[in-house]
């Protein structure tokens, strides 16, 4: 009697043209596929449950639930294995192919035989589960979604974010250098540093801050440029946390956050349309194709004429699913909108703003991403205690497939800076570009 990995690349190879890209080990310990010495990723099926759940769902979204449900793993580096694969694909070494007719009754007969046939796996329960009836991007949809991606909880988040509690892209002085908690601190201090000297901010200087998240801006931009900020979030136990830090700062007389919804900023924002500054930090993404206008437009009306706005926002190519892809849309953030650069620009003109200046940092999402990672992987089991073995897994698969995905260029973020011209067209900034460049101790910054 066969083994059941044989039956399992003997089913596979009707799909593929070509060798078995891949070793598989199956639950029964035998072993089939690409050579053992070949160097070929080892995909290791834990239980037949994940073929079942590759053939109800083949592709991306299959495989997720498999691994996510612990039904199948990669045995090494997930990164180096998801590498290695998704290189076959794209350079064209594995090309998928319909069974010929004659190779259907073996498929089927393997199939029956491994146990196959049966009714659809349930997904893993961290998929996210949106309200019946809920509109796109309504602002019932919207706190559900925003509630699925933190319901994790701080104690997460601070395991695996750095001590600024940024949850976005850091700009590394060394792209090569160690990933270390000091590092990725320096990195994260780095970026909010040079966001606040984009916007020229100083003592008294005024910044709105929408989707603060843990507060990382609007705490560095009080504590060391002396600027008086509002943030807003959707999310409580981010603004909860945020007031924690702002007493535990003895910053209470210069940062104030709401839990407010950025379509009733004007309505419940004192001081709307008088700000020196205003910021958000990879949050657009979030607002839809629909409503980015009035995202747009809200930035906007917050700056007095001569006031600046600086949107940092994670781009795809126009070819690219603009959700990130299945596992994205499925366990982490569904509804998201990223799309090429250029299109966010002409919406952010169309709402009257001047782009001044867009600063790509790509690259620099690289590290950030695998120094969260080795984080997680450090302390896995506080990890797993935290927010469950199948909750750790979605995240290092996550995390593992957005670095391949900027690395790879299918993702990108951009610093876009702009202004609110006044009626006779002064910018408020210097005709020429100055140097935005952090300075190497945030601790010592002054006002510019």
């Amino acid at each position: 009697m066969a083994q059941a990995a044989g039956r399992v690349a003997r089913a596979l190879g009707a799909f593929v043209d070509g060798a078995i890209p891949v070793r598989i080990r199956a639950w029964d310990g035998s072993e089939a596929g690409a050579p053992a010495d070949s160097g070929a990723p080892v995909v290791v099926l834990n239980h037949r449950r994940a073929l079942r759940r590759l053939l109800w769902q083949p592709g991306e979204m299959g495989l997720a639930h498999a691994y996510v449900s612990g039904d199948l793993d990669v045995d090494g580096d997930l990164g180096e294995g998801l590498a290695a694969m998704w290189g076959l694909v794209r350079d064209g070494a594995v090309k998928p192919r319909k069974p010929r007719l004659g190779e259907l009754p073996g498929v089927v007969a393997d199939a029956a035989r491994l146990g196959l046939l049966g009714p659809k796996p349930a997904p893993p329960p961290e998929a996210i589960r949106l309200p019946r009836f809920a509109r796109l991007h309504s602002k019932l949809r919207d706190r559900a979604v925003i509630a699925h991606h933190y319901d994790a909880g701080n104690d997460f988040y601070e395991l695996i974010l750095d001590a600024n509690m940024a949850y976005s892209s850091g700009y590394w002085a060394d792209l090569g250098g160690e990933l270390t908690p000091a590092n990725l601190e320096a990195a994260q201090e780095a970026k909010l540093d040079m966001i606040c000297r984009k916007l020229g901010l100083g003592p008294d200087s005024t910044l709105l801050d929408v989707g603060c998240g843990w507060g990382s801006l609007p705490i560095h931009a009080a504590k060391h440029f002396g600027a008086q900020v509002r943030g807003v979030t959707i999310a409580a136990e981010q603004r909860d946390h945020i007031n924690q830090r702002i007493r535990a700062e003895g910053l209470a007389d210069k940062v104030q956050v709401d839990l407010v919804d950025y379509r009733d900023i004007a309505a419940r924002i004192d001081g709307y349309g008088e700000f020196d500054a205003v910021s958000s930090i990879e949050m657009g993404e979030h607002v839809g194709d629909e409503n980015y206008p009035t995202f747009a437009a809200t930035l906007f009306g917050a700056l007095h004429p001569g006031g600046r706005a600086l949107v940092q926002q994670m781009s795809r190519r126009p070819a690219d699913s603009p959700g990130g892809g299945a596992f994205i849309e499925t366990y982490v953030t569904p509804d998201m909108v990223m799309r090429p650069v250029g299109d966010t620009l002409t919406l952010l003109q169309q709402a009257g703003l001047e782009v001044r200046d867009v600063h790509v940092m790509r690259e620099h999402y690289v590290p950030t991403i695998r120094a969260w990672l080795a984080t997680l992987e450090a302390d896995w089991d506080r990890a797993v205690a935290l927010a469950g073995e199948r909750g750790a897994r979605m995240w290092r698969l996550y995390l593992v497939g957005g670095a391949l995905a900027f690395e790879e260029n299918r993702m990108g973020v951009d610093q876009i800076l702009l202004s609110r011209p006044t009626t006779t067209g002064r910018s408020g900034m210097p005709a020429t570009r100055v140097s935005f460049e952090p300075v190497s101790d945030p601790a010592g910054i002054t006002a510019p």
